[in-house]
């Protein structure tokens, strides 16, 4: 360690001695306010303890009142409890070095390298090894050039820097040897001088003097873990070199003290040999609450841990045992005397209950605590230390034996106990963790029996304290012993045989204790003031009976002397004083008794002493008989003091865990094992939580940067533990929303599975219940009702009790405080059930790349969210709207257009929703994988030839699964997906926009000659990019589709859940004023209401914005437009196309370019007559401000002019769809005298389902140019399952246009067929050679005749002003069952009688045979 590391550390150079004051009799003047110095230790002189800082000013006067002799007397209080907390500051010094050090192991041969490079001592091994063997040998005595001489010069051209590095770990030395003079005279006088110090009569005293003694043998076994004689002899070395050839001022003391304990148990052999008559009377006195200890069936029978008297029931309060409740509480200390007391006076194991005392511990132990994590084997330190001297004992004892009995006893004896002492080591490797785990058994019942009963009764609680704490500190014990012997590797007794101790990680009972000792911590604290008060009231009471004792005949005839009873009469003011439970006037500043306790352990010091005229025993003998003398009347009082103005103290006393920050590795992992496992209970987290808290409490004041440390370690521990939690949190919530959890119980088929499922019983013979299983593709629903299934059932019902347990206890857990940091499970708990929540909804929307059905993804989360509201009723927390936040945050990606103003930014989130739109995008609107989707206009979903991945297109492309889709993200998901398919649509429209503008010279040689057929065919050959602008419109109309899909869902579920709304938008739609162009506010209202379906024009009104954005669109080149969709009709896609009844569309996806061509008309007419518009307004308003004369109808009102507006719109709307059939039919029939005429039948149902898409294209207007008994014939043919042929009966086509005028109301001009008229067969003859030729329907199709389509009501043909859209059905499929079959034969006289005959005084016109067998009914005139 660097020099300014160590200055940092220690803060100056000595530890807690004066160099100027230290002598060899520097102890012996115990009047001197601080006779050794040691106020540097950190934590101050005697007075300045904190236990006498509260009471030391406040009589200091009264002190000066007492003598020389009883100062001295009383100030080993002070010493004995200043001494020990000097001893944790030296231990804790010697921790950190062995820490810097690297924990070496000063048995093995080598040091490691870690140990040379920490900086504490130079890195010279030679050097440092050899004085280390030479010791006590003088460093210039050793010649150490010839063992290393380059070493040695570093050593001398280093010296000043080796010095200050070693300098405070030297004076660490200092500290060690002041510390065991001025501790051993204070043991040493105490145990010469009190009269007794048995648990019975003076326990305070004897738990100062034992905690002395313990610390004392503690703090020199700890410094035999530092390299001492290393450190000595290389400080003395440098010192030497730098004060030319002076040694040190303290070597020699140093070295006699380093050499006396180079053994440390030998030295300590030797120290306190005198005091071991005097531990062997103490360990004698204790040994019946050690055998008690040990004895837990005794403990259960006898009822010493219960509230319940053990022999009278009816008592709630337990009085049987409360002096033996008290010892039970010290059971962990005495333990340490035992073990400790019996390994430094080991000839105390000879009397005669010595051995048995011993052992009843050595059979339950295998290590002994030093200090924090250092630990000593115990069994080994026996065997090395104790055995040698029991030999010795024996020796001497055989050689007495015939001198008389009590040698040859006593020979007895030490053979006995030499042979118990080499078998325990054993019989502890064998059976100690069998009798601890009896032991935590035992506590966890009697543990959870206290918690039980002092949460109903409370007010016993009081009374019962004590016993209490005895529960406590016995559970402590166990947890301590528990992870002390983790991992711990002893030796054999016999052999150099090593086996390390196999301990059960995975126990439940620690947590179990854990939580045991937790509650009844949390109960303390909760009714504080109660025990507050209970002890006020017995403090009152036994004030008291002290004083009745003071004025018995007994203690007047004892004659005290004024010293002694001015500290019984202080003692006695203090009780006097407390405040009165009974009066009227309630005082609420706390009652420090501090004052008491220091004035009742003088008193016990004064009368304890031997050389005292009246000590403890006088005082016993003068109390009346059958009373409690004075002495325990005080002893008790003091006890019932603490709890008063200590309770906090005494809880961290008898239940502080702060020890096992240093095994949190072990705890994390048995917190891992016991918390989910079979026997554990997840319930048990807050109490393995809380561990935490008490982390910080190892830090001493020496080092201050120990509580940085600690602090640091006990906030990763608690985050550590509360990850670990809440992933058990989030795995019960996993195991019930798992298939083999609550989907278990609702198993349902889907319509596929069902569909297999009814094949399969169909298919059976014999009842279906007996031939049909369950499989695991499809579980028959109620399986698990089955009793083979049960044991799924129960681990369903455990998990979800453990749930209810975990989150119950999180919720009422207190808050963790670990310094500045604050842990609150119960919002920790909150933000990890919502961030699961949030992960479940994106995992499960995508199945290894695939999209999950909405419908499934909606099922599961409504699974997980009952699961949510499970925890919900058990915490007091609202879950519903975490829910509802992440379900926002996970739709919500932006601000939605036409409702949230522009300005402002938003953060960015949404992405579940941002996943589904994209697939749907993808893989629906692009088919980016060639799965050939097609949109199916009556199932109204996408189909898919084949599968997306692994799911075919219609299982996801349904609109019930757009309104699942819909629940579950609201109008921000809906938007979401809205906008991603306006952003395709922008794409494509700017597409075709670039192809009109391409082909402008094309298009417009077309339009010139589009019924001449030469000019028509040279402008069709001039075009470009054809097939592309065909792509880019079915995209479009694709596009239009699955947006139609979208705004459907959208309506039904508004429809179901705010109809109120949802009407309301319907209304508008209908009623609200148009005009040309839109006002900004109707406009959003308008889109929004195509948006979510309340609108007719959806369309029309969503290309409509995207034109709007498209410059170019709406001019001059767009009136164009249907001449280049005139051209579509010649494409080769045509060919491929096939008309299918079951669907209402064709194979190639073609009947979307209806949809495309509709919208496209009217929405770029839209645009042209706004921007017109606008350019009017532009005009007037420059004509106004030059003061020129307006021109004319500017000043036409407003409804008028919007009127004529919106009528010239529809004119062009019409011109543009009725030029577009016009020359589509001319182009179309010229076909039949082609020799491939197979595209002509899809033809001609594709302008069919146009009329029914645009409400501008009457049917009297295609029916100019298409007869409907074709179309009829084409739909007959389709539905009797027969290959659809064009076969006329006699008449040419001229005919048929006349004689289907007068029926339709309309007149066609026979002009306007151009050269259909000139290539249409005219005879029987040259029909039935162009039937001969082949189908003009490609291919025979084969249709199920289970589908049956529902009639629609009939139309007038005629009416052409109607405005409003025809009823919703797509032209074509009709239902057509036998009984309605005609023939279609010329003069067939098997034709059914249901075919209408025209009157006979109107001649029957020659069509094609039909009858009602197309899309609209016809009248015969």
């Amino acid at each position: 360690m660097e020099p300014q590391r160590q200055g940092s550390l220690f803060g100056r150079r000595s530890s807690f001695i004066k160099r100027s004051d230290i002598s060899v009799d520097t102890a012996s003047r115990p009047e001197r306010d601080d006779p050794s110095g040691l106020h540097d230790a950190g934590v101050g002189s005697p007075m300045d303890s904190p236990i006498w800082k509260r009471a030391g000013s406040t009589k200091r006067g009264q002190s000066q009142q007492l003598n020389g002799n009883n100062i001295h007397k009383t100030r080993q209080i002070e010493w004995m409890i200043h001494l020990k907390e000097v001893a944790q500051g030296l231990m804790t010094k010697i921790y950190r070095l062995r820490q810097i050090l690297g924990m070496p192991d000063f048995s093995a041969p080598q040091l490691p390298d870690d140990f040379w490079k920490s900086g504490v001592l130079p890195d010279l091994p030679k050097l440092c090894t050899h004085v280390v063997r030479k010791f006590p040998d003088h460093p210039a005595k050793l010649q150490l050039e010839k063992v290393d001489k380059a070493g040695l010069d570093y050593l001398n051209e280093n010296a000043e820097k080796i010095s200050a590095g070693l300098e405070p770990w030297l004076f660490v030395l200092v500290d060690l040897m002041i510390f065991r003079e001025q501790a051993l005279r204070v043991i040493l006088d105490l145990s010469s001088t009190v009269v007794t110090l048995l648990p019975q009569q003076n326990p305070l005293i004897l738990h100062l003097f034992m905690g002395l003694f313990c610390s004392f043998i503690r703090v020199n076994l700890m410094a035999d873990k530092i390299p001492r004689k290393m450190i000595l002899q290389m400080y003395n070395l440098t010192h030497t070199i730098l004060k030319s050839g002076r040694d040190f001022e303290f070597y020699h003391r140093l070295v006699q003290f380093v050499d006396s304990y180079d053994l440390p148990l030998n030295g300590l052999h030797d120290d306190l040999n005198f005091v071991s008559p005097r531990i062997g009377e103490i360990l004698d006195a204790v040994g019946p609450t050690i055998f008690l200890g040990v004895d837990y069936q005794r403990l259960r029978n006898e009822g010493f841990l219960s509230p319940f008297h053990p022999r009278y029931p009816d008592k709630l309060t337990n009085s049987a045992h409360p002096a033996r409740a008290q010892d039970l509480a010290h059971i962990d200390a005495y333990r340490e005397w035992v073990l400790f007391g019996y390994l430094v006076c080991p000839s105390e194991l000879l009397r005669t209950n010595g051995i048995e005392i011993a052992m009843a511990i050595l059979r339950e132990t295998l290590v002994l605590s030093l200090f924090r994590d250092e630990v000593l084997l115990v069994h080994e330190e026996y065997q090395q230390y104790v055995l040698p001297k029991i030999a010795e004992s024996k020796k001497l004892a055989k050689a007495g034996r015939a001198k008389g009995r009590e040698a040859d006893a006593e020979y007895s004896q030490a053979k006995q106990v030499e042979k118990n002492i080499c078998e325990v080591q054993e019989i502890s490797i064998a059976t100690c963790d069998n009798v601890h785990r009896e032991h935590r058994m035992f506590l966890k019942q009697e543990l959870g029996r206290m918690v039980i009963f002092f949460s109903d009764q409370p007010t016993l609680l009081a009374p019962n304290i004590q016993m209490v704490f005895s529960a406590i500190a016995m559970a402590r014990s166990e947890v301590i012993w528990f992870f002390s012997h983790v991992g711990v590797t002893v030796g054999k007794s016999k052999g150099n045989r090593v086996t390390p101790v196999d301990l059960d990680i995975s126990d439940p009972s620690i947590g179990f204790l854990l939580d045991g000792m937790d509650r009844l911590i949390t109960l303390i604290r909760k009714y504080t003031p109660a025990i507050r008060g209970f002890s006020l009231g017995y403090l009152s009471a036994a004030g008291q009976r002290i004083r009745l004792l003071l004025g018995s005949p007994g203690m007047v005839a004892l004659d005290i002397d004024a010293e002694l009873r001015h500290l019984f009469l202080s003692a006695l003011d203090s009780l006097e004083k407390l405040p009165k439970l009974q009066s009227e006037k309630i005082v609420t500043s706390p009652t420090d008794l501090s004052e008491f306790r220091r004035d009742w352990l003088r008193t016990m010091m004064l009368v304890s002493s031997a050389r005292s005229p009246i000590n403890i025993r006088h005082l016993d003998k003068a109390t009346l008989p059958g009373k409690e003398s004075i002495v325990a009347e005080g002893n008790r009082a003091y006890m019932w003091s603490r709890r008063v103005d200590e309770i906090e103290q005494q809880l961290q006393q008898h239940g502080s865990l702060k020890l096992l920050y240093f095994y949190r590795q072990h705890v994390s992992a048995v917190f891992r094992h016991t918390m989910f496992g079979p026997e554990g209970r997840p319930q048990h987290c807050c109490a393995w939580l809380g561990l935490a808290n008490a982390f910080p409490e190892n830090a001493h004041p020496t080092l201050p940067d120990e509580l940085s440390k600690f602090a640091k370690d006990a906030v990763s521990y608690a985050q550590a533990l509360i990850e670990a939690v809440m992933g058990g949190l989030e795995g019960l919530i996993n195991i019930l929303d798992s298939e083999g959890g609550y989907g278990s119980l609702d198993n349902k088929l889907l319509p596929e599975q069902a569909a297999m499922r009814l094949n399969q019983v169909g298919k059976v013979t014999g009842p279906p219940s007996k031939q049909v299983k369950a499989t695991p593709d499809f579980p028959l629903p109620g399986t698990e009702s089955e009793p083979k299934n049960k044991d799924s059932i129960k681990m369903l019902e455990a998990a979800v009790q453990r749930l209810v347990g975990l989150c119950s206890v999180l919720n009422e857990m207190e808050p963790v405080r670990i310094l500045n940091h604050i842990y609150i499970p119960r919002e920790y708990m909150r933000d990890y059930v919502m961030n699961n929540f949030r992960g479940r909804l994106t995992n499960i929307i995508l199945v290894d790349g695939d999209l999950q059905r909405p419908t499934v993804v909606e099922a599961r989360l409504q699974r997980h969210m009952s699961i949510i509201h499970l925890i919900e009723q058990h915490v007091s927390m609202d879950m519903t709207r975490g829910v509802r936040e992440v379900l926002l945050a996970e739709a919500f990606t932006g601000k939605m257009r036409d409702l949230h103003p522009e300005e402002g930014e938003v953060g960015s989130g949404g992405d579940a929703v941002t996943t589904v739109a994209d697939w749907y995008i993808e893989n629906i609107v692009k088919d980016v994988k060639f799965a050939a989707v097609i949109y199916s206009p009556l199932d109204k979903c996408f189909k898919s030839t084949r599968q997306i991945g692994r799911i075919p297109a219609e299982s996801v492309a349904h609109v019930t699964e757009l309104k699942a889709f819909i629940r579950m993200f609201g109008p921000y998901g809906t938007d979401k997906l809205d906008s991603a398919l306006r952003e395709q649509l922008a794409m494509h429209l700017t597409g075709i926009d670039v192809t009109i503008r391409s082909n402008k010279e094309a298009l417009e040689t077309m339009a010139a000659g589009m019924h001449i057929k030469g000019e028509r065919d040279a402008g069709l050959k001039q075009l470009l990019e054809l097939e592309t602008l065909i792509k880019l419109s079915l995209q479009v109309g694709h596009i239009l589709s699955f947006r139609a899909l979208l705004a459907e869902a959208t309506a039904q579920v508004l429809n179901a859940n705010t109809p109120l709304l949802f009407s309301l938008f319907t209304d508008f739609s209908k009623h609200a004023p148009t005009s040309v162009p839109e006002t900004p506010e109707l406009l959003k209202l308008k889109l929004l209401a195509t948006r979510i379906g309340a609108s007719e024009d959806q369309d029309i009104m969503l290309v409509h914005s995207v034109l709007v954005d498209v410059k170019g669109a709406g001019d001059s080149m767009w009136a164009l437009l249907p001449y280049l969709y005139v051209a579509c009709m010649t494409s080769n896609m045509w060919n491929s196309s096939t008309f299918s009844i079951h669907t209402g569309g064709f194979s190639n996806n073609i009947h979307c370019l209806g949809r495309c061509i509709t919208a496209l008309f009217a929405a770029s007419e839209l645009v042209r007559c706004e921007r017109n518009e606008l350019q009017r307004r532009l005009i007037a308003q420059e004509q106004r401000l030059t003061g020129r004369r307006l021109q004319e109808n500017v000043n036409m009102p407003p409804e008028v002019r919007r009127a004529e507006e919106q009528a010239a719109i529809e004119t062009n709307i019409k011109a543009m769809m009725k030029s577009f059939v016009q020359c589509s039919s001319a182009i179309m029939l010229e076909a039949l005298s082609d020799s491939n005429r197979s595209p002509l039948v899809a033809k001609l149902v594709f302008l069919d389902q146009l009329c029914e898409l645009s409400r501008h294209l009457p049917r009297n207007t295609l029916e100019q140019h298409i007869p409907q008994s074709i179309l009829r014939s084409i739909y007959q043919l389709y539905y009797e399952n027969t290959t659809p042929t064009l076969v006329p009966v006699i008449q040419n086509w001229r005919q048929v246009a006349r004689s289907d005028s007068p029926s339709r109301g309309s007149r066609r001009d026979v002009s306007e067929f151009g050269t259909i008229s000139e290539n249409a067969p005219t005879t029987t003859a040259e029909l039935s050679r162009a039937t001969s030729r082949g189908s003009i329907f490609s291919g025979p199709i084969k249709f199920s005749s289970q589908r049956k389509m529902l009639d629609d009501p009939p139309l007038d043909g005629g009416s052409d002003s109607k405005s409003g859209r025809k009823p919703g059905r797509f032209s074509g499929p009709l239902d057509y069952n036998g009984a309605r079959k005609v023939s279609f034969a010329e003069n067939s006289s098997s034709a059914s009688s249901s075919v209408q005959v025209p009157p006979p005084s109107v001649p029957a016109p020659r069509r094609y045979a039909s009858s009602r067998s197309g899309p609209v009914s016809y009248a015969y005139d």
